[in-house]
C-alpha cells in the first residue's frame, strides 16, 4: 500500500513523532538533580521514558520528594544517591550506586555546581576544593568511573558549563577557571570516548537567579545584556539537553543557551 507523505518533507503521514524519542528506558544519572534546572531536568526526561538517578549532596528532603513524585508517575523509575562530588572518594560509591540502581547507564549530566564570589585576597583552601571539586574535579572522576558502563550502552555525557567559562565573571575567579577547564575536558573527553560515548555541553546564561540575593538594579543589568531581553527557562536547558542526548552525530560542542548574551558586548554580570 503506497503511503501518504507531508508535503515536501519526506515524513509519512501516519508517522507517529512520540515514538522519535530515544529516552524510553534509558538510564539517566543527573548530578545536583534535587532542585532547580537539575530538578526541572529530570522531570522533563523522565516525561520522555528514561528512569532518573537524582543525586544530591545535601538536598536529600528535595531529592527524595522529587524521587517520590516520579515514582508515582512511573513505579521504580526513580532513584537517588547522596555524596559529596568534591570528595574524590565518595565518587566511586556514588557512580556505582547510581549504575547499579537500573544495572545500566546510558546518560550522565553533570549538572552539580557551586558557585559564589572569590575576589582575589579572600581565596581560601576550602573555595579551591568547593568550587574546583564541583565543577571540575567531580565531572572529571565522575566520568572517568562511568565510562565503561555508559560505553557498553553507546552513552552520552553532558557537563553543564557556563557562558562565563568565556568571558569570565568578576570576583569568581575560581568558579570561571572550573568552568573553562570543564569545557576543555568536554572537548577532550568527545575525541577520547569516541565512538562510544559522546560528549558536549550546555552554557546556561541568566536562566534563575542565584540563590544568594541580588537586587534589581543588578537583576535589570543582565537583563540589558540579553538581546532576547528576557530571562532564560529551565525548560529552555531541558529541551538543549534532550537535544543533545538525541543528536547522534553532535559532539564535542558546547551550546550557548542564554538568548545571545555570549555574543553581545557586556563587560559586567
Amino acid at each position: 500500500m503506497k503511503r501518504a507523505f507531508r508535503g515536501g518533507l519526506g515524513i509519512p503521514l501516519d508517522f507517529d513523532f512520540l515514538s522519535m524519542s530515544k529516552m524510553e528506558n534509558k538510564v539517566t544519572l543527573i548530578t545536583g538533580g534535587a532542585k532547580r534546572i537539575g530538578a526541572h531536568t529530570a522531570k522533563y526526561l523522565h516525561s520522555f521514558g528514561s528512569n532518573i538517578v537524582v543525586h544530591c549532596n545535601e538536598s536529600r528532603l528535595e531529592a527524595e520528594t522529587l524521587c517520590s513524585d516520579l515514582n508515582k508517575i512511573r513505579a521504580k523509575s526513580a532513584m537517588l544517591v547522596q555524596g559529596d562530588l568534591s570528595d574524590l572518594s565518595s565518587i566511586e560509591r556514588i557512580g556505582q550506586q547510581a549504575i547499579d540502581s537500573f544495572g545500566r547507564l546510558d546518560v550522565l549530566i553533570n549538572n552539580a555546581s557551586s558557585f559564589y564570589a572569590t575576589p582575589m585576597g579572600t581565596i581560601t583552601n576550602k573555595d579551591w576544593q568547593s568550587l574546583v571539586g564541583s565543577n571540575m574535579q567531580g565531572p572529571l572522576f565522575l566520568s572517568q568511573y562511568c565510562t565503561q558502563a555508559l560505553t557498553q550502552n553507546t552513552g552520552v555525557i553532558i557537563n553543564m558549563v557556563d557562558i562565563h567559562a568565556a568571558r569570565p565573571l568578576k570576583d569568581h575567579t575560581l568558579y570561571c577557571m572550573a568552568k573553562s577547564a570543564l569545557v576543555t575536558m568536554t572537548q577532550s573527553l568527545a575525541l577520547e570516548l569516541a565512538p562510544d560515548i559522546r560528549v558536549n555541553g550546555v552554557a546556561p546564561g541568566a536562566i534563575l537567579w542565584p540563590e544568594a540575593q541580588m537586587n534589581e538594579e543588578d537583576k535589570q543589568q543582565i537583563l540589558n545584556q540579553v538581546p532576547a531581553q528576557r530571562l532564560g527557562t529551565m525548560q529552555d536547558i531541558a529541551h538543549a539537553i534532550k537535544f543533545l542526548i538525541e543528536a547522534s552525530y553532535v559532539s564535542g560542542q558546547i551550546i550557548a543557551v542564554d538568548g545571545g548574551r555570549s555574543i553581545s558586548s557586556y563587560t559586567k554580570g
